[in-house]
């Protein structure tokens, strides 16, 4: 009787402890593929504000950067795509600001509701595909 229950206390911890690893490990798929910039653990909230901002500086729609699906039953666009060279291009712009930004501006000294210099897509494109090439007001 005495071992029953050894071995039951024993199987049940051990399947516990297997439960954790299982529980714990990563999933197989990350939820975004092919991000080479943004953060891999984005939420889609963030992903969606950001790509918001950038739909409204260039005055666009996500098609602008991303590839049409090739499987037509799917109704948005390839968001992993690299076929569209606009998206590359996108990249470029991201780390030059990121660069920019970096070197001029300082985001840890500003208060609660001050807000805080920085160069964004906007500054230059002004809701425009293209940047204007005048100097920002």
């Amino acid at each position: 009787m005495r071992n029953i229950k050894q071995i039951s206390v024993s199987l049940l911890v051990i399947s516990l402890v297997l439960l954790g690893f299982a529980a714990s490990a990563p999933p197989d798929d990350p939820p975004y593929k092919n991000l080479k910039i943004l953060a891999k653990n984005i939420s889609h909230d963030d992903l969606k504000k950001i790509m918001d901002g950038y739909k409204e500086a260039l005055g666009v729609k996500c098609n602008f950067c991303h590839a049409a699906s090739k499987d037509t039953s799917v109704h948005h666009p390839d968001f992993a795509s690299d076929e569209k060279p606009e998206k590359n291009i996108a990249r470029k712009m991201m780390k030059m600001t990121a660069k920019i930004n970096k070197k001029y501006f300082s985001f840890t000294t500003a208060e609660e509701g001050e807000n805080n210099p920085s160069v964004t897509c906007i500054t230059c494109h002004r809701g425009n595909q293209q940047p204007s090439g005048k100097k920002p007001m």
